[in-house]
């Protein structure tokens, strides 16, 4: 006897879109951060990295607020132009929120935000077409870094190996990538497993605001009709 579809399981895995409720929310957050917090920035970031950014936020939390996520909902909460902005010359960060960027509400003093921005680097494995920062080239011999279980594996990335009593050996010096270019899936497992880092997780400030003063860090080509007051 077939199975009734009210018998079926139903998996809850699966995430409903973030609708116009939540939208609301993110909006209204912003707006309260802006009338809460002393100054607000705009940063961008490179190599994001989820769980050291959450780590970078929790040591700010007591004096920060962080948005990111959809930048024209962020424009929307701040105002896109001086006729709908929420405070005096707050337009002129939402102008900047394109690309990988995001907001930051703080009362830390200037001196402190910028140390903190500006020291701020963490290094991780790079990902499937980062560009590698640097050649890496294996040479012909044994590969004692590699235990004899991985060989069947290493074949797998295109490396020419083979087993010489229980030991990995590689058969022709092998370039696992070249500097400046796109790496590949193979590549980025290879560099993995020989515990080589080429992605750095940065923040760069690009501007600084309150009610009274507007400043730029980084001026950027379509950035070019918004200037420090």
């Amino acid at each position: 006897m077939p199975k009734s579809k009210r018998d079926r399981p139903v998996t809850l895995s699966k995430t409903r879109k973030k609708g116009r409720g939540h939208k609301e929310a993110i909006v209204n957050a912003i707006r309260d951060a802006a009338e809460t917090y002393s100054w607000a920035y705009v940063f961008s970031f490179e190599n994001m990295r989820n769980l050291k950014f959450k780590e970078f936020r929790e040591r700010l939390k007591s004096s920060s607020r962080f948005f990111l996520g959809s930048n024209k909902v962020m424009q929307v909460a701040l105002g896109r132009s001086a006729a709908d902005e929420i405070r005096p010359n707050i337009y002129k960060v939402s102008k900047l929120l394109h690309g990988n960027t995001g907001l930051c509400f703080t009362n830390m003093p200037k001196e402190d935000v910028e140390r903190l921005f500006n020291e701020y680097e963490e290094y991780d494995f790079a990902r499937t077409g980062s560009t590698a920062t640097e050649k890496v080239e294996l040479k012909e011999g044994p590969l004692e870094q590699f235990t004899h279980e991985m060989e069947p594996f290493l074949r797998k990335q295109g490396m020419p190996v083979r087993l010489n009593k229980g030991v990995v050996e590689l058969l022709s010096d092998f370039v696992v990538c070249e500097e400046g270019k796109p790496l590949s899936p193979e590549s980025a497992r290879i560099l993995r497993l020989l515990g080589t880092q080429m992605a750095t997780f940065r923040l760069h400030l690009i501007c600084r605001w309150s009610p009274e003063e507007f400043e730029l860090y980084i001026q950027r080509p379509e950035d070019s009709d918004v200037e420090s007051a």
